[in-house]
């Protein structure tokens, strides 16, 4: 009983507090006690996080079904009432989230494609059948990688706006992996390339990470890589059985 009381008195000192919090300007609040400094700090962490799950949230009714419920007396909703009303505001929230995100990511597809029309008009471009772009800067004398090779490469990425997202330049060391374990522009537009080379590849998004993204690389993004590559390694062939006696 004495840790569901004490449950039950930690979430009206939430719950008080972030009315605090939403009036922080009121110069009757004090800050003097250990336990107004408390309920104050954790008013300022709950009242961040419902700001940010519920925006349209009216503060006084809020707090009359918080002290109804409190208190124990009978609401002004049915408990049925109460979960819908909140299911169905995450719902509205989360289908205005979708429709949010289906719009930037039909954006940004359009500025991709507008970005590597503009790429494929340069002097010095070339197109693949895939879609893929290359631009040689430098050309090297040897040999091309096939898709199960291993590579020694740098590299530096950007988006179409020339923002960085990634550099082994940065880093100050260059990377090595497998060519058909990266995305398909890659593996595509390193076997191009004879080793000593430099070139750039404008990645279209379906030979890159396509509509999802990832980490700081937007949903339907096209990509620029400056590439040199350094180096092949070929894969060890299988070494022939003992023979047996």
């Amino acid at each position: 009983m004495k840790k569901i009381a004490m449950k039950k008195t930690l979430i009206a000192a939430l719950v008080m507090s972030s009315v605090s919090f939403a009036y922080a300007a009121d110069s009757s609040i004090k800050l003097d006690t250990k336990e107004q400094r408390l309920g104050y700090s954790i008013g300022t962490m709950f009242g961040s996080r419902m700001s940010q799950d519920f925006s349209e949230l009216d503060m006084k009714t809020f707090m009359a079904g918080f002290q109804d419920s409190f208190a124990g007396k009978e609401g002004k909703m049915s408990m049925d009432e109460v979960t819908k009303t909140i299911q169905d505001y995450q719902q509205e929230q989360m289908a205005k989230a979708q429709l949010e995100e289906e719009k930037a990511s039909e954006e940004a597809k359009a500025a991709s494609a507008a970005w590597l029309k503009e790429k494929e008009a340069e002097d010095g471009v070339k197109k693949t059948e895939s879609g893929l772009l290359y631009k040689v800067i430098t050309a090297g004398k040897g040999d091309k990688p096939s898709a199960t090779d291993t590579v020694k490469v740098d590299y530096e990425g950007s988006l179409s706006d020339g923002t960085v997202f990634d550099s082994s330049y940065k880093r100050g060391e260059a990377i090595t992996f497998p060519l058909n374990g990266v995305i398909p522009g890659w593996t595509e537009g390193l076997q191009l390339m004879p080793v000593g080379s430099k070139y750039e590849l404008y990645i279209p998004a379906d030979l890159a990470y396509g509509p999802g993204g990832t980490g700081p690389i937007p949903p339907n993004a096209a990509l620029k890589f400056v590439v040199e590559l350094h180096d092949i390694e070929k894969p060890e062939a299988p070494k022939a059985p003992k023979a047996t006696k």
